[in-house]
């Protein structure tokens, strides 16, 4: 499949709401054909000096227009992708352009698993002291909460190429005990470095018949 590409150092997942600030002339052109001819486009993720996979995304509304011409938009992600070819400019457009296959998405996990993430996440919240609002098992998946993790950009990417749901996560899980170990050790010391600023109130000892122990 062609889509029109609009590649951006950001990563968006399937199902996300992504805001975008448009200026460039090209990318001015894209938005009022996404309007006119209800195509979608797609956003490969600039890293590593490169392009390799991206996420095909919906205009939904053109919140914004500007005198000059500047909008401000809101899509949702809908499919990743691998880019096949890139073309700086597609056919007689301004915008880039070029040849992608969609990976295939396999939900193959259960409510155990999601659960067992969901709680972590929890407690993830709980010990950095930060609201949570309860998600229902039922409507949670690996792209929820997922900017919202502690998760590096190319931990977020590595993700965004898995294809199963049980190895998303699997991954997720990972880094969230790895957090969490994290937290509860620098909570610890910071503990103890108060404790050791302070005075003691020791329990007396009684030393009525009191031993010594022989050599």
């Amino acid at each position: 499949m062609v889509l029109p590409l609009f590649p951006l150092q950001s990563i968006f997942f399937p199902g996300e709401t992504v805001p975008l600030h448009i200026f460039e002339d090209r990318y001015k052109q894209l938005i009022l054909d996404c309007r006119s001819e209800a195509i979608t486009f797609g956003i490969p993720v600039y890293i590593n000096g490169g392009l390799a996979y991206g996420t095909e995304v919906q205009l939904v509304e053109v919140v914004t227009t500007y005198e000059g011409g500047e909008m401000d938009v809101t899509c949702v992600a809908r499919q990743v992708f691998k880019v096949l070819t890139f073309e700086n400019q597609l056919n007689d457009k301004l915008y880039a352009g070029g040849r992608v296959r969609f990976l295939e998405n396999i939900n193959d996990a259960d409510d155990a698993m999601r659960e067992a993430v969901l709680s972590k996440i929890e407690e993830l919240y709980h010990l950095m002291e930060v609201p949570f609002t309860p998600i229902p098992v039922s409507k949670f998946h690996s792209f929820v909460l997922v900017h919202k993790m502690g998760l590096s950009m190319e931990q977020e990417y590595e993700l965004l190429l898995m294809t199963k749901e049980s190895e998303r996560l699997a991954y997720i899980r990972g880094h969230l005990l790895a957090t969490i170990a994290v937290l509860k050790e620098v909570d610890r010391t910071k503990r103890t470095i108060t404790l050791n600023g302070h005075f003691k109130n020791f329990d007396p000892l009684d030393f009525e018949g009191l031993e010594i122990g022989g050599q």
